[in-house]
């Protein structure tokens, strides 16, 4: 089932899911997974926090000596997943990452906590400590050197964007009824692929009767002990429900 593009946007939707997690007060709802992948393939995974998601891409901001920022220079693609669990709701991003701007970068690091401007260059990302109290001992130091004093953004510290090549929204339902729209970024604009859903059927021992209607296929059948689990995609285009 191909997929087709759509008028609804999936940033205004991110965007509307985000305001919501707020409303709810989900505690901390820019937290965010960024997966990212050296030169050999081997995945790492750390939490970082959103600054800016809109029509350009979604914003984090890190050291550019760490891990991270190393892996994204050998491979400079990542994912992130936001889950805001008191919502059931869960949003996977992919796509290429690239550096912004220094001017954006500067005119973020002035929004930043004094405290959190000089931590920024205190801590050597990613790099090993002999102990706790050398961190601390740099950072007195360096809150007695910018004393009454502007704290300048570090030359090794700014920001990454995310420019989405595809989007999905997955949606909490009952009986593991759950759903997930797809979306990927194409040169005319964003195509939603067909709608997903799982279905999973517990204690198979007793006759449980499935019907598939025109409008589902089946995408993947596992059999794992007592569980069934059927993927199926529904092309909402000829659904007339």
């Amino acid at each position: 089932m191909a997929a087709r593009l759509v008028t609804d946007d999936p940033i205004e939707r991110f965007q509307e899911w985000f305001r919501e997690a707020e409303q709810a007060g989900v505690e901390v709802p820019e937290a965010m997974t960024l997966a990212t992948a050296g030169a050999d393939g081997a995945p790492s995974a750390r939490m970082v926090l959103l600054k800016g998601a809109d029509d350009e891409g979604f914003v984090f901001y890190s050291g550019y000596e760490s891990r991270k920022a190393g892996e994204l220079e050998q491979n400079p693609r990542a994912a992130l997943v936001f889950y805001w669990r008191p919502l059931g709701k869960q949003v996977r991003v992919e796509g290429r990452v690239e550096r912004v701007s220094e001017a954006e970068s500067a005119a973020y690091f002035a929004t930043r906590p004094r405290g959190s401007q000089v931590a920024a260059w205190a801590s050597q990302q990613s790099q090993p400590l002999e102990s706790r109290k050398e961190l601390e001992r740099r950072y007195a130091e360096l809150e007695r050197e910018y004393d009454g004093r502007e704290v300048p953004r570090p030359p090794g510290w700014g920001g990454f964007r995310l420019r989405p090549d595809a989007i999905e929204f997955w949606e909490h339902r009952e009986n593991r009824l759950h759903e997930r729209y797809r979306y990927s970024r194409a040169r005319e604009g964003w195509h939603r692929e067909p709608y997903l859903t799982r279905l999973s059927i517990l204690n198979i021992g007793r006759y449980m009767e499935i019907t598939i209607t025109p409008t589902m296929a089946p995408t993947m059948i596992i059999i794992s002990g007592s569980m069934i689990e059927v993927s199926v995609a529904i092309d909402e285009s000829t659904s007339s429900s």
